[in-house]
This record gives C-alpha cells, sequence and structure tokens, in this order.
C-alpha cells in the first residue's frame, strides 16, 4: 500500500500546487511567443494585447518573436514550454490551421499540443482590381475568365491568397490561373502597374491602395461584409453562397494549462476587446474584433481545419 500512498500524496501535492499557481496568477512577467517577424500584422497585435495585460493584471506581459518555418518553428517553442501560464503564443490560421495540411511533417499538433484561450481578432482577404479595369464584381470576373479561357491571371502573394484562389476556382468553375508572388509589395505593383489585372491579398496590405485610388476591390472573402472595406460585398453574396476564407489571431497555451489560468485570462482579453479604443486600435490594424470563450476557439479551429484539409490535399498545395 506504501507506492499507493505515496502516488496518492504526490497527486494531492501537484493539485495544491497547481491551484496556488493559478490563484495567485500571474505572479512574475509572462511570454507570448510570437512566431513572425517583429513589425507583421500578428506581433503588433501580440504587443497591443501584451500591453493592455499588463495594465490590467500588474504583470509585465512580453513578446518574444521566433520567426522561422511559415510559424512552425515558434509555435513548437510554445507546445514544448511549461504549461504554468507564463509562456503564451499568439496562434493564427496558418500555425493552427492550415500547416499540417501544407508540410509534410510540423513539430506539434495544433490541438492535442495546446489550450485555447481566445479569438483576438480575424480579416478577411480582399479580390481586387486595377483601377482601369472594368470588372466590378466577382460575376464580371468569372464571365471575363469564362468568355476567354485562362484569360485572367490572379496574383498570389501568400499561401491564404492560393487558398482563396483554390477556392475561387472551385466554386465558380471559371478558368483562373494564378501567379504566386513572394510577398506583397511586387504583386501590388504589377496589378497596379497592369502586368496582372487582378489580385488576392489581405485587406491589410490592400486598404492603403484602396483608399489611395490606386486598386479597386471587387470583394472580400468574410461571410459577411467587413467595417474594415466598408460597402464592399462579400464573394459570398456575389453568386457563391457559403464562401469564406479569413485569417485570424488567437491566444494559445501549452496543453496542461491550469484551467483557472486561461479562465482568467479570457475573462481579461474579453475585457480588453470590449473597450471602444481597443476595438478602434485593431481596427486601424486591419482586425475584425473576437473574443468569445475557449470552448468557441476550440470548436472553430477544429472547423476551419476540417474545411481547409480537403481543399488543400485536392489542389496539392505545399508550403513555399
Amino acid at each position: 500500500m506504501k507506492p499507493l500512498r505515496q502516488f496518492f500524496l504526490a497527486a494531492v501535492g501537484l493539485a495544491f500546487c497547481t491551484l496556488a499557481v493559478a490563484q495567485g496568477y500571474p505572479n512574475k512577467p509572462v511570454k507570448i511567443v510570437v512566431a513572425y517577424q517583429a513589425g507583421q500584422g500578428t506581433d503588433i497585435a501580440s504587443r497591443y494585447i501584451a500591453e493592455q495585460l499588463t495594465k490590467a493584471l500588474g504583470q509585465s506581459f512580453y513578446v518574444d518573436n521566433r520567426p522561422g518555418a511559415g510559424g512552425n518553428l515558434g509555435t513548437e517553442v510554445a507546445a514544448r514550454a511549461a504549461p504554468d501560464g507564463y509562456t503564451l503564443t499568439m496562434g493564427t490560421n496558418a500555425t493552427h490551421g492550415t500547416n499540417q495540411f501544407l508540410y509534410d511533417t510540423i513539430p506539434f499538433d495544433a490541438e492535442k499540443d495546446f489550450e485555447p484561450v481566445i479569438l483576438i481578432g480575424s480579416f478577411p482577404m480582399v479580390v481586387s482590381v486595377n483601377t482601369s479595369s472594368t470588372v466590378t464584381s466577382i460575376g464580371d470576373l468569372v464571365a471575363s475568365a469564362k468568355a476567354k479561357s485562362n484569360s485572367v491571371d490572379i496574383a498570389m502573394p501568400s499561401t491564404t491568397a492560393r487558398i482563396v484562389f483554390e477556392l475561387l476556382k472551385a466554386q465558380s468553375h471559371a478558368p483562373l490561373f494564378g501567379v504566386p508572388y513572394k510577398g506583397s509589395a511586387t504583386a501590388v505593383a504589377d496589378v497596379i502597374g497592369g502586368q496582372l489585372p487582378v489580385l488576392i491579398d489581405t485587406v491589410t496590405a490592400t486598404r492603403p491602395y484602396v483608399t489611395g485610388g490606386k486598386l479597386k476591390p471587387i470583394a472580400v472573402t468574410s461571410l459577411k461584409g467587413t467595417e474594415l472595406l466598408p460597402g464592399v460585398k462579400p464573394v459570398a453574396e456575389q453568386g457563391l453562397p457559403g464562401f469564406e476564407v479569413i485569417a485570424w489571431n488567437a491566444l494559445y497555451a501549452p496543453k496542461g494549462t491550469p484551467k483557472d489560468v486561461i479562465r482568467t485570462l479570457n475573462a481579461e482579453i474579453n475585457k480588453i476587446l470590449a473597450q471602444p479604443e481597443a476595438r478602434q486600435k485593431l481596427l486601424t490594424l486591419g482586425f475584425d474584433v473576437g473574443g468569445g470563450t475557449p470552448e468557441q476557439l476550440s470548436e472553430f479551429g477544429r472547423s476551419e481545419r476540417k474545411k481547409w484539409g480537403p481543399l488543400i490535399s485536392a489542389s496539392g498545395i505545399k508550403a513555399e
């Protein structure tokens, strides 16, 4: 009976230790691993949330940038961290959605290795054209492609843009032709310059050129319209019902992080996101504000992976 008694006492001790950690949380600085370079949208949003949590909880929350391998490097660091609430990570639609289908292997499991905390925000992709184009809608785009096969070249400066392209092509049955780019700058310049007629890119990258009169948006890829580009209709309202591709940021903790810690973080960030100044800040960064429960984030992530896995596999898309 002695080994059983020792096991019981150890389990009780661990339970009290976990409770004590949760009740006193946070009592030291908290690191948020960002698997992308400083200055990118995910990094800026993470720093804003870290700043607000520092004010709300009285301990320093700070960002640790670990870019590389499409977000896989930093996400692995977070997955292997101690599950005590002092290492978190800002996950994305790539790290916790599509990467497991884009790479032959990744060093973590998006569902099994993490505790969901809260959805921070999301943003649609934008389909836009040169301002001199006669195309004003997705219907025009599809009709133009069908009238002259493979005449519509679409610039794709990211994997997410490629996914939008593949879904648009599959649902519209139009003979569209995708042209991959390494980044937004050259893709935008080529569409503005008339080398290619169509661009698919993030709302963050596209919006300055729209407001500057250099690109004409014809659709957003969210299910409903967005405050980020008022008046621009979703693809789903232009003959392709149910069409939706969004990029997103969400906070996660390593698997096994105490539930009380998760609840504390969730409650405080929901309060932050409800503040008008936070909403305005995230809109400025190009995000529609998130929120909700850990359970809702868990279900959302699961539905994203279920949706994109078959499309990525069928299209043969691989990370570049």
